[in-house]
């Protein structure tokens, strides 16, 4: 019994070490590619990336935080193009045509604006900016939580990017704890995508 408790142990500690291990990596490799929007390097693009939207169809606190320092790059002449990527699901649930609105109240010409419909996660929001916009350049904006996965992912898929920060209130410390918790599990899943499931998303 005590070589079997042994053993149990043994083999939840190496789970755990390989669960979290890509996340530690992603936090260590790629927190020096994170900027505030002064400090952003310029690039063509900024990926923005969905995070749900209010009952009523307008973008969550969270998302019009992402969308707003989108603005702010450009505004900056940071970027010249916003591409916004998330979910669009079923009838009147769009998450880039809300990042859309928001981004016109905010004073962004539609031009400028780029919108991917079909980014239901991270992976395939990263997949889909090379496969179908060809961008291999672009600045990421998210929330500091989110940006060492979508760093990874996109340098992974064959993008270089640089990441900005998309912080602009403090949020709950609760919630805070829960999305880093989830990106031991989100990273180790980007992390299995890439390197054996080789996904093909929606092109």
């Amino acid at each position: 019994m005590r070589k079997l408790i042994l053993i149990t142990v043994s083999l939840l500690g190496l789970a755990g070490l390989a669960l979290a291990a890509p996340r530690l990596y992603a936090l260590a490799r790629y927190t020096s590619q994170v900027y505030q929007v002064a400090e952003a390097p310029t690039s063509a693009v900024a990926v923005v990336f969905g995070a749900g939207l209010t009952r009523s169809g307008r973008v969550s606190a969270v998302l019009y935080d992402r969308v707003a320092t989108a603005v702010d790059l450009y505004q900056a002449g940071k970027v010249q193009t916003l591409l916004f990527s998330g979910t669009t699901t079923v009838e009147r649930y769009s998450e880039p045509e809300a990042m859309r609105q928001a981004a016109l109240e905010l004073g962004i010409p539609d031009e400028a604006i780029l919108l991917d419909g079909a980014g239901l996660s991270t992976y395939d929001t990263c997949y889909r900016t090379l496969a179908v916009y060809g961008i291999s350049q672009a600045t990421l904006v998210t929330q500091e939580f989110h940006l060492p996965r979508a760093l990874y992912l996109c340098e992974a898929l064959g993008i270089e990017a640089v990441g900005v920060s998309a912080d602009r209130r403090p949020y709950r410390e609760r919630t805070v704890a829960f999305w880093n918790l989830r990106e031991f599990f989100a990273t180790a899943a980007a992390w299995w995508d890439v390197n054996i499931a080789q996904r093909v998303p929606v092109l």
